[in-house]
C-alpha cells in the first residue's frame, strides 16, 4: 500500500527532498532548510520506531495469560524512569531547537552587501515592486483567476538575477500580508507601519511562483505573482522595459492606506 501510494505521488508531481517544493542549491539557503526538515523527520522517525517497539513489547510481554488472575505488582513510582522520562525529551527539542536556530539565523541574515535591492509591497490584492538599485518599479492590479488559461501569465512578475545577492525591502499598504516565495523555503510578515528585510541569491535560472501567506481579505487566494530568475542580460532587458515605459522612481509610501488613531480609514484630504 505504501509503495503504491508513494508510486502515485511520483506520478503527480510531488516534490523532492521531503515533499518540499525546492531543492538544494536553488538558492543559497534552501540546502540548509531541506537537511534540517530532513533531520528532522528522521529523527522524529527514529523516536516513533522505538516507542512503538516499546509499546508492542509491553503489549506481548505483559498481556493477561489464560487462567492469571492475579494482579501485577503495583508500583507508586520509579525515580531512575521518571528522570529518564524527563531528562530525554528536554535533550531532545534542546538538540531540535540549537539546529532551528541556526537554520532561521542563516535564513534571517542580513549582513552581506547586495547586489541589488528591492522593495516588494503587499496590497488589497496585488504587488508592487520597487526595483531601488535600477530606479523603476512595477505597479500591480488585482487579477481575477478565471481558470481560462493564460490568465497565470497577466499576474505581476517580480524579476531576479540569478547569482546576485537580492535584498528584499517588505512592507504592506493596508493590510498584513505574507510575502512567500515557496521554491525559497521562506516567508516573511508584511506589517503595516513596519518595514522587514531578508537577503537571498538565486542559483538557478527558472520560472517559480509568489503568494501572499496571510489571510488578508476576500480576494487572497487571488494574490499571486510569478518570480522570474534570469540572466544578467535579460534582467537589465526587462529593467529597460519598464524605463521605457515611463515606470522610472518608486511608488513609495504615500500610496499607502492611511488610518486615524481611532483606525478609521481616512481619505487623501485627512477627513473619514
Amino acid at each position: 500500500m505504501a509503495a503504491l501510494t508513494l508510486a502515485g505521488c511520483a506520478e503527480l508531481g510531488a516534490p523532492e527532498n521531503g515533499f518540499l517544493p525546492s531543492r538544494p542549491g536553488l538558492t543559497d539557503k534552501t540546502e540548509s532548510m531541506i537537511n534540517h526538515w530532513n533531520g528532522a523527520w528522521v529523527a522524529a522517525l527514529a523516536v516513533a520506531v522505538l516507542v512503538w517497539g516499546l509499546l508492542i513489547w509491553c503489549v506481548i510481554a505483559y498481556r493477561k495469560r489464560k487462567n492469571d488472575n492475579a494482579l501485577p505488582v503495583q508500583l507508586r513510582y520509579h525515580i531512575p524512569l521518571e528522570l529518564m522520562y524527563t531528562v530525554v525529551p528536554i535533550l531532545m527539542i534542546g538538540v531540535l531547537y540549537f539546529y532551528t536556530v541556526q537554520v532561521t539565523e542563516d535564513f534571517t541574515e542580513t549582513s552581506a552587501e547586495p547586489d541589488l535591492q528591492i522593495q516588494a509591497y503587499g496590497k488589497q490584492w496585488s504587488w508592487d515592486f520597487n526595483y531601488l538599485t535600477d530606479g523603476v518599479y512595477y505597479e500591480g492590479g488585482r487579477v481575477q483567476l478565471t481558470g481560462e488559461e493564460g490568465v497565470e501569465e497577466t499576474l505581476p512578475t517580480l524579476y531576479l538575477p540569478v547569482g546576485e545577492t537580492v535584498e528584499f525591502i517588505v512592507d504592506s499598504r493596508d493590510v498584513i500580508h505574507s510575502f512567500w516565495i515557496p521554491a525559497f523555503l521562506f516567508k516573511i510578515d508584511m506589517i503595516p507601519g513596519n518595514t522587514n528585510v531578508f537577503q537571498v541569491t538565486p542559483q538557478e535560472i527558472g520560472s517559480y511562483q509568489g503568494k501572499c501567506a496571510e489571510l488578508c481579505g476576500e480576494f487572497h487566494s487571488e494574490m499571486l505573482f510569478n518570480v522570474e530568475v534570469v540572466d544578467r542580460e535579460t534582467y537589465d532587458a526587462e529593467m529597460d522595459a519598464l524605463r521605457e515605459a515611463g515606470f522610472v522612481g518608486e511608488r513609495g509610501a504615500e500610496y499607502n492606506r492611511v488610518y486615524d488613531q481611532r483606525g478609521y480609514l481616512q481619505d487623501g484630504t485627512g477627513n473619514n
